[in-house]
């Protein structure tokens, strides 16, 4: 008898272990002398480290502590210092660089503190030396930096106050970064231009659909092709304008009005002396998730790594693919695994606790309920790479009849969960939630689903 429980648990953990943040910069990065070549299945570059006075990393991310350690294996003493952000609790034990622990993913006074830290070094750098920047998902809040004009001044209650409302209205991250990107004083190109004119590698681990540059961790180092009345436009589009902080409206007021500068834009002279590349994405990750499938014998398939959209709605897709598998076999045949990736969003209409992912399989289950024909045998999990789904020590949860069950065995009813937005509770309740810690990376989430 298989135990389809272990097996996607193994499949996910597969999917993680390709990108681990340390194994990636080693297989990205390699040195000859004084040369650093940066090498990816796209692109290659080479740098000339005798050429620089100091080299300063910088950077911010869930996973940006275990890309700093890879690059002080490979660098070591080269590095003259650096500061990077981190999530509370990811953390590495380094020697040229400092890490500093922020809240995630409401900002907090340490994300601020940090962005200031980061912030000052990126304008020390000069002409000759070379900002390496380490970018990863969560660093939109764990490096918070205010924006200051001359006639107005964000505080960190109004960026706190933004990112709520922004997190809990159903919008996508790429909507979110664009609002974030105008209210920041290091998002959107911004921590390039204060690094110019020296030269800056940025280094990307990409946590979003569609691994967009300027939306990882709103683009630091990247021309951002929003403009103050995209962000407009997305707070109409959800009815928020009247929910953001006024101070933070009014900010981006002025800059779509003209009477504030925007971010800069692709053509901007800060970005002469400035690369970014691309070291790791969901897509990866789903392709080692497949030959471990394969491995455990399934026939599966990789059916996205672009996986968006409500994820109670998305529910629907996994369970009715379950059942075409066990009656009709396709798009497989059983024993079948179906791997899917992306980022999901969840619109907040109750109290309770729980993540995009947790989400996903509570609405599994309760389609379940409703009707378990041909899926009695299928398990599903969905689950987050970065070890925390939503504001929980959960990574995700799995799904399946036996589970759904037991919580009807102790009188629970999934729908009502679901209604609430408390899929912890209810996991935490059955003993189905996935909790890894922290895995100190970030490439969006992984879906396994099994048909033994």
């Amino acid at each position: 008898m298989r135990d389809c429980r272990a097996d996607a648990e193994a499949i996910f953990r597969a999917g993680l272990g390709r990108v681990d943040p340390l194994a990636m910069m080693e297989r990205v990065l390699s040195q000859n002398g004084d040369i650093l070549r940066v090498h990816t299945e796209t692109e290659c570059h080479e740098y000339d480290l005798s050429r620089f006075r100091n080299i300063y990393v910088l950077g911010a991310g869930k996973a940006s502590a275990r890309m700093a350690l890879g690059l002080e294996k490979l660098l070591g003493e080269r590095i003259a210092g650096g500061v990077v952000a981190v999530k509370e609790g990811y953390l590495e034990k380094l020697s040229r660089v400092r890490l500093m622990e922020a809240a995630h993913p409401v900002p907090d006074a340490r994300g601020v503190a940090a962005a200031a830290e980061v912030l000052a070094m990126a304008r020390a750098a000069g002409p000759d030396d070379l900002v390496i920047v380490l970018v990863s998902g969560g660093g939109s809040a764990i490096l918070a930096a205010p924006l200051s004009l001359p006639a107005r001044r964000l505080t960190l209650a109004d960026k706190q106050e933004t990112t709520r409302v922004l997190l809990s209205c159903g919008a996508t991250i790429q909507e979110i970064n664009c609002v974030r990107k105008k209210l920041s004083a290091v998002k959107g190109g911004r921590l390039a231009a204060a690094a110019a004119p020296a030269s800056c590698l940025g280094l990307l681990l990409s946590d979003v659909v569609g691994d967009d540059l300027d939306v990882i961790a709103s683009g630091p180092t990247v021309p951002d092709p929003t403009t103050a009345a995209d962000a407009l436009a997305v707070l109409d589009r959800y009815g928020v304008a009247g929910k953001i902080a006024p101070e933070a409206l009014a900010v981006l007021l002025d800059v779509a009005a003209g009477r504030a500068p925007e971010t800069p834009k692709p053509g901007d002279p800060a970005f002469v002396h400035t690369r970014t590349v691309l070291v790791g994405t969901n897509f990866q990750a789903l392709l080692a998730s497949r030959d471990k499938a394969k491995e455990l014998g399934y026939e599966t398939v990789v059916l996205t790594s672009h996986l968006t959209g409500e994820a109670r709605e998305m529910a629907h897709l996994f369970l009715g693919m379950a059942k075409d598998i066990a009656e009709y076999g396709v798009p497989l045949t059983r024993p079948a695994c179906v791997i899917a990736g992306g980022e999901t969003t969840v619109t907040l209409r109750g109290t309770g606790k729980g993540g995009r992912n947790q989400e996903m399989a509570l609405a599994f289950l309760a389609d379940l309920a409703r009707d378990a024909k041909n899926a009695e045998e299928a398990v599903f999990l969905a689950a987050s790479t970065d070890g925390s789904d939503g504001p929980t020590d959960a990574t995700g949860a799995f799904a399946s009849l036996g589970i759904l069950r037991r919580g009807q065995g102790l009188g629970l009813d999934a729908a009502r969960y679901l209604a609430e937005n408390d899929a912890y509770h209810y996991f935490e309740a059955v003993d189905a939630l996935l909790v890894t810690g922290p895995t100190n990376t970030n490439v969006c989430d992984i879906k396994v689903l099994l048909s033994p």
